[in-house]
């Protein structure tokens, strides 16, 4: 199954709410919004704020992707806002299993991004306690980045390890299926 997940990443901000509602019209099954922290990343994007407000434009999964250090500290607040599954990385909680559980005792789904450049081994132990799983094409942070070609093999050796585990949540590459908006640029 294939899950169209437009992120916000690039919208126009100044017409948030519009650029949502029409991609939701146009059939996206997700909103993926990349929440940043200027910390993991360099980059600062938005928060609950923001989350919350677009909550009210769609009835679309909300797939927000936390791209910030220790996002436990978070999740309580991500689910209010409107988030239904809620993405970590897995570099940047101490304790990871711990972080799954507290998404999942929110009644949000589970999903583990993992950076280009980090192991998919890291991944074996959690592989049934997670219901989706991101493999970053690009590193964290800033959006129109080139694609990364050895994350393809990732990607492959993901799926093998949940195929014989049976598990059917590794679905989804960031820059495959979650697309990002592209701004006109001006002359």
């Amino acid at each position: 199954m294939y899950i169209l997940a437009p992120s916000i990443l690039s919208a126009d901000f100044s017409k948030l709410g519009e650029d949502v509602k029409t991609v939701s019209d146009a059939g996206a099954q997700y909103i993926h919004l990349d929440v940043m922290d200027g910390a993991f990343v360099p980059s600062i994007s938005f928060g609950m704020p923001v989350i919350s407000s677009l909550r009210k434009t769609t009835d679309r999964v909300f797939d927000v992707h936390m791209m910030v250090e220790e996002p436990g500290r978070y999740v309580n607040d991500v689910r209010k806002a409107g988030a239904d599954l809620i993405c970590v990385h897995q570099e940047a909680c101490l304790h990871l299993d711990r972080t799954i559980n507290q998404i999942k005792e929110t009644g949000a789904k589970a999903a583990v991004a993992l950076n280009p450049a980090t192991p998919v081994e890291t991944l074996s132990c959690i592989l049934k306690e997670v219901d989706m799983f991101l493999i970053m094409s690009v590193n964290p942070g800033f959006g129109g980045q080139k694609f990364i070609p050895y994350t393809l093999e990732k990607i492959r050796a993901l799926r093998k390890k949940c195929d014989m585990r049976g598990r059917r949540s590794c679905r989804k590459a960031h820059h495959i299926i979650c697309y990002h908006f592209m701004q006109e640029e001006k002359p």
